[in-house]
């Protein structure tokens, strides 16, 4: 829970600008990483020493929700002559080591990276007549911020200072959302990360912070992104106005993509991009379950009525050997350990009302149901699966194969973390094998 108020007594009011005009009391009651970061703030916007700021009630590192500290909103007037609309200008505090006192991040050195190493932000095109910024930006950095937390190998309140590299942001990440971002009747549904264009790296007491800048895109563009990579398609954005331009400012009342504004795009810039390049997507993910199709399906909404009669729809001899081999090929050039357990039964802290279903392996079912949910994130995950057909039927609805990446559903949310408590799958389960370009794992 957050509230929204002015950076000042008796939160952490913005300190004065580095240099012989801050007082030096001052300075040592601050927090050290928090009066690092706002000299770049105030460095950036002197005629704001106090913003408006969403602040967490109850702080991560006191049991609360949201690892963020405090976000603060900026009004930037842009530059009219370098067609740049004016807009807010949203940025983050806590994924860095605000404090210095292993609270929440553990010090590895000045030398390093500061906590995750980077803080968001996001620029948000300002509407006429806005007079104060909207908040629900504040709310999307913190569910980003809760995943780069939560996916680490360990529950985050027991042991939150146990980071897991792979799992920070990196530019030209990209993050399928599915959903709009401001829950509006947007087309900007997923977001890509590239460098803040303003806010420079700050050395703190307690390592280096860079910056991060989400960027709103289209579901196209996200696609495209995948099939390219994220950094050729933030270029095309830098390059069309309406669509970010030079800062990528986002505007969530766009209803074009950049493909549709220019045509050309597509075939003379991605598609050749695509043929030269490849992909640098290394890897997707998905969530499994197990479904008994033997039985009548509860409901219409129940997976399991995906069937001709009572028999469900299965793959081709031809697919399955198909999909074995390219699976295997990536088993060959990744060797890294799978995520613990999924606990079926509550997922997005929402509790499914369907009963619990049997999971036990001691009981053959008459086949395996592969349930698609989380797609990908880019270059710094790696193909993590090992999906092989061992004595069991593959099933995958005809529905979801066409396009897979598309889950449906209010329960879905792709940075949903695992539930480390989840009850453990045998050693002995077989592996289901999926759909061709989609990485998904049981264990």
């Amino acid at each position: 829970m957050a509230e929204l108020r002015p950076s000042v007594a008796p939160g952490p009011a913005a300190p004065p600008a580095p240099g012989p005009s801050a007082s030096p009391a001052f300075a040592s009651l601050f927090p050290p990483g928090l009066h690092a970061i706002y000299g770049e703030c105030r460095r950036l916007y002197p005629d704001q020493p106090n913003p408006l700021q969403v602040t967490a009630i109850v702080k991560y590192w006191l049991g609360g929700p949201d690892p963020l500290d405090y976000v603060s909103m900026y009004r930037n007037m842009g530059s009219p002559s370098a067609n740049i609309p004016e807009h807010w200008h949203y940025i983050s505090f806590g994924l860095s080591d605000l404090y210095g006192d292993s609270r929440v991040h553990e010090f590895t050195g000045t030398d390093g990276p500061s906590g995750f190493g980077f803080e968001l932000t996001f620029r948000l095109k300002r509407e006429t007549g806005e007079s104060a910024p909207p908040t629900w930006p504040a709310e999307l950095m913190q569910g980003l911020a809760r995943y780069v937390f939560q996916s680490g190998p360990y529950q985050p309140y027991s042991c939150r200072r146990q980071h897991r590299e792979e799992n920070t942001f990196c530019s030209g990440d990209h993050v399928s959302w599915h959903s709009p971002l401001d829950n509006s009747e947007s087309r900007i549904q997923h977001m890509l990360l590239t460098e803040d264009p303003q806010m420079q790296p700050v050395q703190t007491p307690f390592g280096v912070v860079t910056f991060l800048q989400i960027v709103g895109v289209c579901t196209e563009e996200l696609h495209s992104a995948q099939q390219w990579n994220g950094q050729g398609i933030l270029e095309l954005l830098r390059t069309v106005p309406v669509a970010g331009g030079p800062w990528l400012i986002t505007d969530m009342r766009r209803g074009e993509t950049i493909f549709e504004i220019d045509p050309h795009l597509q075939q003379e810039r991605v598609d050749k991009g695509i043929e030269t390049d490849g992909s640098n997507l290394s890897g997707v993910s998905a969530k499994c379950a197990w479904d008994d199709l033997s039985r009548p399906p509860e409901d219409d909404e129940d997976s399991r009525s995906i069937c001709i009669g009572t028999q469900p729809r299965r793959l081709s001899g031809k697919d399955t050997e198909q999909i074995r081999e390219t699976l295997r090929r990536g088993l060959e050039i990744n060797s890294k350990p799978v995520l613990p357990p999924i606990n079926p039964q509550r997922q997005n802290g929402l509790t499914h009302d369907r009963p619990p279903r049997d999971r036990s392996l001691g009981k053959t079912h008459g086949a395996a149901h592969l349930e698609p949910e989380v797609e990908s994130r880019g270059e710094q995950y790696v193909f993590r699966t090992s999906l092989e057909v061992r004595g069991w039927d593959a099933v995958i609805p005809q529905q979801i194969l066409p396009d897979a990446t598309k889950p449906d559903g209010p329960e879905f949310n792709p940075w949903a973390p695992c539930d480390r408590r989840g009850e453990p799958t045998p050693a002995s389960c077989p592996l289901i094998s999926a759909y061709t370009g989609m990485s998904v794992r049981t264990h």
